[in-house]
């Protein structure tokens, strides 16, 4: 026999499971995630996300298709900004736990569009507001530099200072008034 006939397979890891990304989508809501501006018009978006790190391309795609009918900046810094707050969501709070879930909500006026994240919340004790790291833009930082980033980028930010169920927001406006953006690219 060949030597390659005894050569180790990959055995899958207990407990894991290969599932396309697309399973995870509500087939009425696929159009959420195309990338394609088809509905452009929409007022508001909204999606319950598994509070898994292996689902955010499809929370980038959820982001980036909110965004499809701006200009490439835009829809970067949009997508950039929103995957922030859901990593935040899966890393400080009961929505990445088993079983957790978060939410994003966009909605579109005129002028930009408001993403707002609500997750589990339940690893703070009482409720408070969130504030950037002060030293949240230093590259050496270890710590803080997504809410800095937020703080820096979007128009304008702010939470709902709920410990239990918090809700996260950024207003991004289209010609990215308020935005740090052009002064850091």
């Amino acid at each position: 026999m060949p030597e390659t006939a005894f050569a180790p397979t990959t055995v899958p890891v207990p407990g894991e499971a290969l599932v396309p990304l697309a399973s995870f989508i509500r087939p009425f809501q696929r159009h959420y995630f195309s990338g394609l501006p088809e509905r452009p018009n929409y007022r508001a978006r909204s999606y319950d996300f598994a509070g898994v790190p292996a689902l955010m391309p499809l929370v980038r795609a959820f982001l980036d298709t909110c965004a499809a009918t701006e200009t490439n900046d835009y829809r970067y810094l949009f997508t950039l900004l929103g995957s922030e707050l859901a990593n935040n969501a899966i890393r400080h709070s009961l929505s990445g736990q088993p079983g957790g879930t978060y939410t994003l909500r966009v909605h579109r006026d005129k002028e930009g569009l408001r993403l707002a994240c609500r997750d589990r919340g339940g690893m703070r004790t009482r409720n408070t507001h969130l504030i950037p790291a002060p030293d949240g833009l230093n590259l050496g930082a270890e710590s803080g530099r997504g809410l800095a980033m937020i703080d820096a980028l979007s128009t304008t930010w702010g939470d709902n200072g709920n410990a239990e169920y918090r809700t996260v927001w950024l207003y991004l406006a289209y010609d990215l008034t308020g935005s740090g953006w052009h002064s850091h690219n």
